[in-house]
């Protein structure tokens, strides 16, 4: 998934050391607003010092940022992860791809057609019907 705007902020680089592994990590996040008629902004992360520095992302940069999305669970609450692995910059004339995700339906199949009447239809003026009207007690079981 991508997100194109502008870094309107960058946070402080939080990082530690990994208990299970022992090594150290480091995170980065942005905050990036979206340039649409309704402006959004969402914070995504950077994972590692490698990528931190190769990404170099600065505030008041115009960025295409290919995102990946998970959610983990920590004590019976869920939490989204944004997480970014690809960063670009801004290039407005640059054709829209047709990705899986921009057509998200498949194009409507043309319906089938109708099945043909078994009787013809009678005539408006002597309409009789082969059932007895609705007395209350049926015996199937179907609710209408």
């Amino acid at each position: 998934m991508e997100i194109q705007g502008k870094i309107i902020a960058v946070l402080p680089e939080r990082g530690g050391i990994s208990q299970r592994t022992g090594s150290e990590w480091k995170v980065a996040s942005y905050v990036i607003e979206t340039m649409e008629q309704y402006p959004r902004k969402c914070v995504f992360e950077v994972f590692g010092t490698d990528k931190i520095a190769q990404m170099n992302i600065q505030v008041g940069q115009l960025l295409t940022v290919s995102i990946d999305i998970d959610a983990h669970e920590y004590n019976d609450r869920w939490y989204n992860t944004i997480r970014a692995w690809r960063v670009q910059p801004y290039d407005p004339n640059a054709p829209v791809a047709a990705t899986p995700e921009a057509t998200p339906f498949p194009p409507a199949q043309p319906a089938a057609a109708p099945m043909a009447a078994t009787q013809p239809a009678a005539p408006a003026d002597s309409v009789t019907s082969a059932t007895p009207p609705f007395s209350g007690d049926s015996t199937d079981d179907l609710p209408f």
